[in-house]
């Protein structure tokens, strides 16, 4: 069976009609028909019910739909895995909404010059939604918090960065001190559920701090607009790209004890294990040691 018919197939039901899926595959309307045709005595049943201007799936076409469009993938996914270079087909990233704008367009723009044919699908998440969706092999990779326990030898992880904590406050409050803004300020909590408001939190409860909570959110950079306007004081992360406008950043502390670790995490055995070590290489900005054979 010729994949190009089954794809052909898939043109008419998307388009709507053997005209359209002609166009849109660059061939005849009498090429397209004679693949149908052909498809329909291969597999033994009529797969499109033609009217005057239109051609719609029967009910034995949708019934094998699912499994066409497989064979279809799996078709191309063999034409990208024997590409002259292996950088080329997709690659399912997950990123927590700080990575997604202080890390991965600078990636993103790296790429596109250094492995043009790899297609990127990114999802957004917060680092535990993106953890089980490593589990479960819904992605490749992601870009999120580390884990507040150890994973398994199943996924393997490296470190992108160590974001200090701080306490951010509005910038008219640049004279106070930090005791005195966490002690009387409105205080805006990362939340305290997610890996790195748990760092801030165990920060609060080693220094014996108990603020009064206005708000609790998984949200940093909504946090930071909060602050901005003046509605209270945090504890964040220092991120690539956070924005300081308006904002008085304090350290919280010197030797980084309560730095939330941003971290890359994938599989030990990828898919696609030459675009995931140029990822990797591109992401880390050094080569990534190849394992002993």
């Amino acid at each position: 069976m010729d994949v190009r018919f089954l794809r052909s197939l898939v043109a008419v039901i998307e388009t709507g009609s053997i005209a359209a899926a002609a166009r849109r595959e660059n061939r005849t309307a009498a090429a397209i028909s004679q693949r149908i045709k052909t498809l329909e005595r291969t597999l033994g049943c009529t797969l499109l019910t033609r009217t005057a201007h239109a051609a719609l799936p029967s009910d034995h076409c949708l019934l094998l739909l699912p499994k066409i469009q497989a064979v279809i993938e799996q078709a191309r996914a063999l034409q990208e895995d024997l590409s002259q270079d292996g950088l080329s087909g997709e690659i399912k990233i997950g990123a927590i909404s700080t990575a997604l704008t202080g890390v991965l367009p600078g990636v993103i723009e790296r790429l596109a010059r250094s492995a043009p044919k790899l297609r990127l699908k990114i999802t957004p998440g917060d680092s535990r939604s993106l953890y089980e969706r490593l589990l479960t092999q819904e992605l490749d990779v992601a870009i999120l918090v580390r884990p507040p326990f150890q994973p398994p030898k199943a996924l393997v992880t490296a470190l992108l960065r160590a974001e200090p904590l701080v306490l951010i406050a509005p910038s008219a409050c640049e004279a106070q001190t930090f005791e005195t803004l966490l002690r009387e300020r409105s205080f805006i909590r990362y939340d305290a559920r997610s890996w790195g408001g748990q760092i801030a939190q165990r920060f609060l409860d080693e220094q014996s701090f108990d603020p009064h909570v206005l708000c609790e959110l998984d949200a940093l950079e909504t946090i930071v607009i909060l602050v901005a306007q003046g509605m209270g004081v945090s504890l964040v992360p220092q991120w690539t790209g956070m924005s300081r406008s308006k904002l008085c950043v304090l350290p919280v502390d010197n030797e980084q004890r309560y730095a939330r670790e941003l971290v890359v995490m994938h599989g030990a055995a990828p898919r696609r294990p030459l675009c995931m070590r140029h990822l990797l290489e591109t992401l880390c900005g050094t080569p990534v040691s190849k394992p002993a054979a």
